[in-house]
């Protein structure tokens, strides 16, 4: 019987990446887009799902430097880890409030949790200051219209440190029920008269001031995306996602490519297969309508994406070779560009995509 290999025979370098994918972040576009928001609110930072997959320790050190001194995070142990590369001071909040596991760490961290039902209001009672997180038609988390009463009594005496809601279609800016929520939100935060106001995400940011309250809450407007399904702001990119080519061959009119056999050259072709797939989050949804960039080029995707594997027509190109970087996502592959192609939105782009690549570098 052949003996284990020892942890101690071990390459330091197998613990390292093994995909050939890599992200690099630009810190300072974070910090860029933090700004444009700014100017037209005070703003916060949702840095939630570890910033939108870019890495949210030094996402929130990079915005707490440009100003930011709010924060969002989806949930305590995001919460804690902003805390711990923050330090105290900055206000970060909780939207998925407190449970009976997590309440006394959060009470410890000096975390403020937004409380989404009249049992998180019992749970929190005299914990420290907190958010009222009010539904004012998105029915997903939140204080109903029939429990703002009672919400009112149970909360007497708290530190009611912001009142907010979430829009449901701000990335139509012309749908009715942003209007309607918001006049819901006025409704119900009158009975919270002290406290501030926030209703607006990104996108909900740019439909206008009157959606500005006291406080805005850009989240992927902070990446790269306004949100938006049309007219978006110019903002800076941020990631920039690359993969190597392995090998490049030339193929003849009526071959195929890939599994499945979808596509057909119908002229000799010269076709670069990259290390890039589902397995690194790249959409299978881009397979045939995606493309990646090479020397400034776009090259279009021949055939389905597979796991670890991407074809793309580098005909006409010089600088198509093994180990050349081709870019997938990026200043040349924009994010709301490869969202549409996708069929999906920018959020599940950074958070499947960028949230899975692997970090070789940032910069900033």
């Amino acid at each position: 019987m052949t003996a284990a290999t020892p942890d101690s025979a071990i390459s330091p370098r197998a613990a390292e990446p093994t995909r050939l994918a890599r992200l690099r972040v630009d810190y300072a576009a974070i910090a860029d887009n933090w700004r444009y928001f700014a100017k037209l609110a005070p703003a916060a930072a949702v840095v939630k799902a570890d910033a939108y997959g870019l890495g949210a320790a030094e996402a929130s050190r990079t915005l707490a430097q440009a100003g930011a001194r709010s924060f969002f995070t989806a949930t305590s142990a995001e919460a804690l880890e902003v805390r711990r590369a923050l330090g105290g001071g900055p206000q970060i909040f909780v939207l998925n409030g407190p449970t009976g596991d997590d309440a006394e760490a959060m009470r410890a961290a000096e975390l403020t949790p937004a409380l989404n039902s009249l049992a998180q209001i019992a749970l929190w009672n005299a914990r420290g200051p907190m958010a009222l997180h009010i539904d004012t038609g998105m029915n997903r988390l939140g204080i109903g219209p029939e429990e703002l009463g009672e919400a009112c009594v149970a909360m007497k005496g708290a530190t009611l440190t912001l009142v907010m809601s979430h829009l449901a279609c701000a990335a139509d800016t012309a749908h009715p029920m942003n209007a309607a929520q918001r006049t819901r939100f006025i409704d119900a935060a009158s009975l919270f008269p002290k406290a501030p106001l926030s209703l607006a995400s990104t996108a909900g940011a740019l439909i206008g001031p009157d959606y500005h309250f006291d406080l805005i809450r850009p989240g992927v407007g902070l990446y790269g995306s306004g949100g938006l399904d049309a007219g978006n702001p110019a903002l800076s990119m941020v990631a920039t996602i690359e993969a190597p080519i392995l090998q490049v061959r030339d193929v003849e009119p009526g071959e195929s490519f890939g599994y499945g056999a979808t596509l057909a050259a119908t002229k000799k072709l010269r076709a670069a297969t990259v290390a890039l797939g589902y397995a690194d989050g790249y959409l299978r949804s881009l397979s045939g309508r995606g493309y990646g960039v090479l020397a400034g080029v776009k090259c279009a995707i021949l055939g389905r994406v597979s796991m670890d594997l991407i074809v793309i027509d580098v005909t006409g190109s010089a600088e198509a070779r093994e180990g050349v970087m081709v870019e997938f996502l990026g200043p040349n592959a924009r994010l709301d560009d490869i969202a549409a192609l996708a069929g999906t939105a920018p959020y599940e782009i950074l958070t499947t995509f960028a949230g899975t690549v692997r970090k070789t570098g940032v910069h900033g």
